[in-house]
């Protein structure tokens, strides 16, 4: 046998072709390599020598060494010094005396460096250029002719024509003016230069469209056209100073309608390594490219207007130089308005927490106007949220504000909280009642407690039932029973952080105010703390009117609705609006009166079994006293409620009766309803409201002073009955009230008009006559007319 085959084979013809060209590729790179490092060397050994040759050029140069002479050249010296000048003639000695002086290399100063001939060039250079600026020559204007249609008259046809100066353009004029050869391109051409108004125009509407046409194709097919946004976005970077202000907020404005009109109606969601490997079709394909480029223009678009609005904030001087520090408040607000706008169109998409990150600090802004503007778009978010869950977002973000300020906010902030659409929420022991008692079959329960039929139909029932689901496209009750939860939670956090720590803050008002407002939602844990703090405070006396009325409904709303099983005893409450109520009036206090009758019918038509009749008559007089120095919409207010008042306590219409007597005296300035002995007065008051201007506050009282019947003629018609206070208090505002009173005199107009600022009710005629006697007299110091001597008896 012969050797054995080795077992490496031998390369093929093609393999060693192959292995040939990576050879040849490899000696052509390292070939290049090789000049690039030459060619570097080269460079810096150049970089070098122009250093030194730098450095020799602005060094002093040093003194010229001097030898010893020798002793024939000094006898040469010595013999042409004794030689008689008078061999010379005068001409030519002056003409050798010149060119010692023109000897540059032995006369000069070695320590300068400047060249020998410098002026005389740059003399030549400026002659040059003058030589080169052409002669202004007299102007002439040209004109231009022309022709008009022609006339015909006797004479036959005769030609028109104008004569028309032609202005020269500014560009023509520019380029003229120039001095040097270099400065070719127009001064309009340049960035920073002035425009004419023309021009700018110009420039602007050329922007226009071509924004215009970016959109319009974006709009038309956003799946092929999603990268036409990069080049409307970049639009944003506008180099011309003079049209930049305006095109970028023509660009923010646009970008923001295109994305309201391409966005889908769903979130979307990133793709995971293992998605993005796997092949998909063609279409699913495209989808997924057009949703990667959509969001990703949409991140950078919400960046540069967040970019915007922080360089204005924080009035730095690093910004684009295009724009000046003035213009950067209205960039600053059409980008605040675009975010505005993006937060309630947008709510479902991606980044929506991000906006809401950046507009809630500019709620509490100094500027009045961007303020305004950001509360009223969370207001809005809030009133159309149904599900909660921007809200929830957006109420967390308001309480990190509050509490990094140190709950010095403006107190608009927190109103807007009022907005919110929460009418039921998670209890406690709503929790309990609903939470499952048994858990839910798994797998091995179903085996063994379902047979196989059984548990195909339960598989095809679940199945079934989550496709309806989806069918319906609505959210679950208990998840948005969660939201509501959630968000009223944090609202409370807020709240009670306010009055437990700074009861000083301006935002104590507003709080009171939505307490009152969300008090039928607190838990029942709550109940006896929030009580007693609120007792707290109304007792300090450092609350206003409309404050102390807030407190009271508070309570009273808790009281009426889960406290009912509390043991607290509301009787400084009541006695507290009973004083509040002789403190309103027809001026700053009028739209107090409809807080007080929320608190009113949450403590006796509510609460009917625990009040005293004794109270509800102290109640039912001192509001007809209040009746009679309010506007007319609040008295139609208080007379509706009185109305309530007689009819859910029959045993009250003895204080319609003029004939009972009971013992004591009613004591109207006292402010304990319980001690006053309001049994022992009648409702005077609804005589005067009958000769009242208004006609409903005339109806309303005939309607009392009759017993509030429900039947019969002096009944009241379906509009009024049926109708509660709040809404005619609302209808009969100041705003939309219309009245024609059957009267034809101006003094009576007067009357009216004077009775409409004030809010004064007339209570006979005599003080009418009294007040048309001031109206009518010529001045305030006249005389009265005979006759009138008397004064008028008001009682």
């Amino acid at each position: 046998m012969g050797p054995p085959r080795s077992k490496k084979r031998r390369p093929s013809f093609r393999k060693l072709l192959k292995t040939s060209g990576v050879k040849l590729e490899n000696k052509l790179k390292n070939k290049t390599f090789k000049q690039q490092n030459v060619a570097k060397k080269q460079r810096k050994e150049q970089k070098r020598l122009r250093k030194a040759l730098k450095s020799t050029a602005n060094s002093k140069p040093q003194e010229l060494l001097t030898f010893a002479k020798r002793p024939d050249e000094e006898e040469e010296e010595q013999f042409l010094e004794e030689l008689p000048s008078d061999m010379l003639e005068e001409e030519d000695l002056q003409q050798m005396k010149d060119m010692a002086q023109r000897a540059s290399f032995i006369t000069r100063d070695l320590s300068s460096s400047a060249p020998v001939h410098s002026t005389k060039k740059r003399k030549s250079e400026l002659l040059r250029n003058l030589e080169k600026v052409p002669r202004k020559m007299a102007k002439t204007e040209e004109k231009e002719v022309i022709h008009l249609l022609p006339i015909k008259d006797k004479r036959g046809v005769v030609p028109q024509s104008v004569e028309r100066v032609i202005e020269r353009k500014e560009e023509e004029e520019e380029e003229e003016e120039e001095e040097e050869p270099q400065q070719e391109q127009e001064v309009t051409d340049q960035p920073g230069a002035d425009l004419s108004p023309e021009h700018r125009e110009l420039r602007l509407t050329q922007r226009k469209q071509q924004m215009a046409a970016l959109a319009s194709a974006v709009i038309a097919d956003p799946h092929t056209t999603i990268k036409r946004l990069k080049e409307l976005r970049s639009m944003l970077s506008e180099p011309d100073p003079s049209i930049a202000v305006t095109v970028k907020k023509l660009v923010m404005v646009s970008l923001m309608e295109v994305f309201k009109d391409i966005t889908p109606t769903y979130k979307i969601r990133p793709l995971s390594t293992t998605e993005k490997s796997a092949k998909v079709k063609k279409e699913t394909q495209a989808l997924r490219e057009f949703e990667e480029g959509l969001l990703s223009q949409y991140k950078f678009y919400l960046e540069d207007l967040e970019q915007i609005v922080a360089d204005w904030r924080g009035s730095r001087t690093k910004r684009v130089q295009t724009v000046s520090l003035d213009s950067y408040r209205g960039l600053a607000l059409v980008s605040v308005k675009c975010l505005c706008e993006l937060l309630l169109n947008l709510s479902h998409f991606n980044f929506h927490n991000n906006i809401i990150v950046v507009l809630v600090p500019l709620m509490n802004h100094q500027d009045r106007e961007i303020s305004d503007l950001v509360c009223g778009a969370f207001r809005s978010l809030f009133a159309q949220d149904k599900v909660g869950g921007a809200s929830l977002a957006a109420v967390r973000v308001i309480s990190g504000l509050v509490k990094s300020h140190n709950y010095e906010l403006r107190p608009e902030v927190l109103q807007t909280l009022l907005s919110l659409r929460i009418k039921e929420v998670q209890m406690k022991r709503d929790i309990e009642d609903t939470a499952p008692k048994h858990k839910f079959m798994n797998n091995k329960d179903k085996k063994k407690n379902l047979s196989r039929m059984q548990r195909k139909w339960k598989k095809a029932e679940d199945k079934l039932h989550k496709e309806l689901l989806e069918a319906e496209a609505t959210e679950s009750k208990e998840k948005k029973l969660k939201l509501h939860t959630e968000v009223l939670n944090v609202i409370f956090v807020i709240y009670f952080r306010i009055l437990k720590k700074s009861q000083k803050s301006v935002l104590l008002p507003v709080v009171l105010e939505g307490l009152a407002h969300f008090a039928h939602l607190i838990n029942l844990e709550f109940f006896d703390d929030l009580v007693t703090v609120l007792q707290q405070l109304i007792q300090s006396g450092d609350l206003s009117n409309r404050e102390s009325l807030h407190c009271i409904q508070t309570v009273f709303t808790i009281l009426s609705g889960q406290g009912d099983v509390l043991t607290i005893d509301p009787l400084k409450f009541y006695s507290q609006l009973y004083s509040v109520l002789l403190q309103l009036h027809a001026g700053s206090t009028n739209e107090d009166v409809l807080i007080a009758l929320r608190c009113v019918d949450t403590m006796f038509p509510r609460r009917r079994k625990h009040v005293t009749l004794q109270r509800v008559m102290s109640y039912l007089k001192r509001l007809s006293t209040l009746s009679l120095h309010t506007l007319p919409n609040a008295s139609v207010a208080i007379l509706a409620t009185n109305r309530t008042l007689l009819q859910t306590f029959p045993r009250c219409d003895a204080l319609l009766d003029t004939e009972v007597q009971g013992s004591g005296c009613f004591l109207p300035e006292l402010n304990e309803p319980e001690h006053c002995h309001a049994h022992n007065t009648t409702l005077w008051e609804l005589r005067p409201l009958q000769r009242h201007f208004h006609p409903t506050v005339q109806t309303l009282a005939s309607h009392l002073s009759h017993g509030a019947p429900t039947e019969g003629s002096k009944s009241l018609r379906a509009e009024l009955s049926r109708r509660p206070p709040e809404d005619l208090f609302e209808d009969y505002s100041i705003k939309d009230m219309s009245f024609n009173p059957p009267v034809s005199s101006q003094s009576a107009a007067r009357r009216k008009q004077e009775h409409f600022g004030t809010g004064h009710s007339f209570l006979n005629k005599d003080l009418q006559k009294l007040v048309d006697q001031v109206l009518t007299s010529p001045c305030e110091g006249a005389e009265p007319s005979p006759g009138q001597g008397a004064e008028p008896d008001l009682t």
